[in-house]
């Protein structure tokens, strides 16, 4: 639809805010034209219920520009959306207008209902005569549709191009879950030691509201994660660099100074950036743990492991003999999150229950040979809060664990004690390698070989970049692991470099 079509359409009354979308009304100076398109970070949505969704979209007419504001002028924008069944958008089912506030960045959320569940739509939004690119979303199904999902982590601008983002487009699945460290927040050059540097972050460490919108903005330009963004319904949760490297709870890793305020900017600048309901901001905190559901087949189960958590033990890193990270009363999820958790997982209709989070599960052992090194940083640093969430898992139907932060694809077994090799598998825990960070990545196969045979419960490790293909029927969890062999310079093809295939419960014992 052009310009002329567009208005066309607002003037027969299209463009009336519906459901449960506010209108907030025209503010003072909106007509006053934009010097430019305002749609340079793209659109995205994310959250999808059988009759609706989150749609965003962010003004920003230079996403380095200034302060973080995108060189946007300091007033409201109003800005008209659309959501259709087709996408040349001559079926228009829903429309309306929303401000884009300054102090929120110029960022627009929407949240729809009503819609019919199980159904592709097409959406776009309209500022000032400029009319964004158009994205495609789905409301969750009923039933046990099968579904297509990618796993994605860890996207470190300066280690390497988007191209594995663009691989992930190109694939077209119906969700995807991406699981922590969406941005970085250090500087140029602030962690190169593995990757070199491919391209610069914007100027200095990320510590004001200012800095994370910009870092944000950086990130938002590039156009292989606008596909992916604009290809299909997001779910979203943020690990540690959002914030800070390994921040936990309220305790920075640095010792900076005010960190209750740059948590809370980040935070800030996370939702305006982000597919998220308005539900998750909860004061200076975000709630990022909730559950969504792919009709009856499955239950996606998100979890936050950096809010609540008690503060590493023995000074964080791999480390070996620290007994403190044994202790029965150290939490990963907090008292809190633990009680969701489990409501929700005993009272999970669902075929399938995948636990969407952070940091691996899996026992890693790190040391070749005779003793053992763990992350303290990963659940090895919270035993005992893991063997209650295993216990959980093992009365929970058809559990699969999904995970980020390794930087390396792994394919491991969840077994009540991991020391003993007739322990029953509680589950399968699928880590995604990361889109960017660490670069090209490498096939040492002589560390994989030992760290395979260091841990017998973990059957396949790759080094490369790249994310996870799934598709999950009531049957059965069929998984691609997705590589690429350089990232250093684009148009790398996607290759899948391991499969597996998880029977259901039910299956297994047909």
């Amino acid at each position: 639809m052009d310009r002329r079509s567009f208005l066309a359409a607002a003037t027969a009354g299209l463009l009336t805010t519906t459901g449960s979308v506010t209108s907030a009304g025209a503010s003072t100076g909106t007509s006053r034209a934009l010097k430019g398109d305002p749609f340079t970070l793209g659109v995205a949505s994310g959250d999808p219920s059988a009759d609706g969704f989150v749609l965003w979209t962010r003004l920003a007419l230079d996403p380095l520009g200034g302060d973080g504001r995108g060189a946007m002028p300091s007033r409201d924008v109003d800005v008209d959306w659309q959501v259709a069944t087709d996408e040349r958008f001559s079926s228009i089912v829903r429309s309306g207008t929303l401000t884009a506030r300054a102090g929120a960045a110029h960022s627009v959320h929407v949240e729809l209902d009503g819609l019919r569940p199980g159904t592709p739509y097409h959406y776009r939004f309209r500022a000032q005569g400029r009319v964004s690119p158009a994205g495609r979303t789905t409301t969750t199904p009923e039933g046990e549709r099968p579904l297509a999902f990618a796993v994605a982590a860890c996207a470190h601008y300066e280690h390497g191009f988007y191209t594995a983002y663009r691989r992930l487009a190109e694939e077209e699945p119906d969700l995807v879950v991406f699981l922590g460290d969406y941005l970085y927040e250090y500087g140029p050059s602030g962690y190169t030691a593995l990757a070199g540097q491919v391209r610069s972050h914007t100027p200095g460490k990320c510590a004001t509201l200012a800095d994370y919108r910009l870092r944000h903005a950086q990130y938002k330009s590039d156009p292989d994660l606008q596909r992916a963004h604009a290809t299909a319904p997001w779910l979203v949760a943020f690990d540690d660099h959002e914030v800070e490297n390994n921040w936990a709870g309220p305790v920075s890793s640095t010792g900076a100074p005010a960190f209750d305020r740059r948590r809370a900017d980040a935070f800030r600048a996370y939702y305006e950036n982000m597919p998220l309901r308005r539900a998750s901001l909860r004061g200076t905190a975000l709630q990022v743990n909730r559950r969504v559901s792919w009709g009856t087949l499955a239950r996606f189960h998100l979890l936050d492991t950096r809010q609540f958590r008690d503060d590493q033990a023995c000074l964080d890193g791999v480390r070996a003999g620290c007994d403190e990270r044994l202790d029965e009363d150290r939490t990963l999820l907090g008292a809190g999150q633990w009680r969701w958790l489990e409501e929700g997982l005993h009272g999970s209709g669902a075929r399938w229950n995948l636990l969407g989070q952070q940091i691996m599960v899996a026992h890693r052992d790190y040391r070749r040979g005779p003793g053992r090194e763990v992350s303290l940083d990963s659940w090895d640093g919270y035993a005992a809060e893991r063997a209650r969430l295993l216990g959980s898992l093992a009365a929970t139907s058809n559990p699969v664990v999904l995970t980020g932060d390794a930087h390396m694809h792994h394919l491991a077994d969840l077994k009540a004690d991991t020391d003993d090799p007739d322990s029953p598998v509680v589950a399968r825990e699928l880590v995604a390698s990361s889109i960017a960070s660490d670069g090209d990545g490498y096939r040492d196969r002589t560390w994989i070989a030992e760290s395979l045979a260091e841990n017998p419960h973990i059957s396949y490790i790759d080094q490369r970049r790249g994310y996870i293909m799934a598709r999950l029927t009531r049957d059965d969890l069929s998984v691609a692991y997705r590589t690429l062999d350089y990232i250093s310079r684009r148009g790398a093809p996607a290759r899948t470099a391991h499969r597996v295939t998880i029977p259901s419960a039910e299956q297994a014992r047909a």
